[in-house]
């Protein structure tokens, strides 16, 4: 199913949730994607490169290991990958420290979702650390469980993160929704099996079966949600996470 809020009719629509809503972070629930590359552009810069803009929709969305990989690739910096690592969590968290602000509609919709009993999990390729220190501004109560890039052994693109996150909360990947703002996430979580909501940030995700796309989490709550899976389609079982 393809589809934008104004073909999901909303009215008195009497279904089932789904069995919980897993959320991405950066891009998708804090406006946090600019951070990640004004970090960049500062840490490569600091090694005397400067990046091309168009690298930016290369690296949105990815894990820290592909997106350090491929701007080092890119550039010839001298500089190992775990030394980009550290100096890119480094610097977006210093950003980080000047304050985040929520995309429009995340606080409303982790809100309303508190509010009918539907688990939520927040799932992100984004370290450990990154997560705990943005849970201040996002709100740590929302969630039932996070999962973070740096403790699975594969991350995004891969189903692992969303396999990971349903079986914590009990749930059937088939019967979840994800919200997800890049192709990279997206991924994931269709590999997973999960019926997708896509909230695109800096680069586009085009529309596909199976998944719909919206403008601005603005556009989702609880009828939507209810409407969305009474119409989904019957989706094969979901992929097997390899053992973390």
């Amino acid at each position: 199913m393809t589809s934008s809020p104004s073909v999901i009719d909303t009215a008195a629509v009497a279904g089932p949730l789904p069995q919980a809503v897993l959320l991405d972070m950066d891009g998708t629930l804090v406006d946090t994607e600019g951070f990640w590359w004004d970090a960049e552009v500062e840490v490569f810069a600091g090694l005397g490169h400067t990046l091309s803009e168009e690298y930016r929709a290369v690296v949105v969305g990815g894990p820290m290991t592909r997106s350090a990989g491929f701007l080092i690739e890119a550039t010839g910096a001298d500089i190992t990958l775990d030394e980009a690592r550290d100096a890119l969590n480094a610097a977006f968290l210093r950003r980080l420290d000047q304050g985040v602000a929520l995309m429009p509609g995340a606080h409303r919709l982790l809100t309303q979702l508190a509010a009918h009993r539907v688990p939520t999990a927040l799932v992100s390729a984004s370290h450990r650390t990154v997560i705990d220190r943005m849970l201040s501004s996002i709100g740590a109560h929302h969630f039932a469980l996070t999962v973070a890039g740096d403790e699975l052994t594969r991350t995004k693109p891969h189903p692992d993160p969303y396999l990971t996150a349903a079986a914590g909360l009990g749930a059937d990947p088939v019967r979840c929704v994800a919200v997800e703002d890049t192709l990279t996430g997206v991924a994931s979580a269709e590999a997973a099996g999960c019926q997708v909501i896509a909230v695109p940030s800096v680069a586009p995700v085009p529309p596909a079966p199976g998944r719909t796309v919206v403008t601005s989490l603005e556009e989702i709550s609880v009828p939507f949600l209810r409407a969305l899976h009474h119409r989904a389609p019957a989706r094969g079982p979901a992929r097997t996470a390899d053992p973390v």
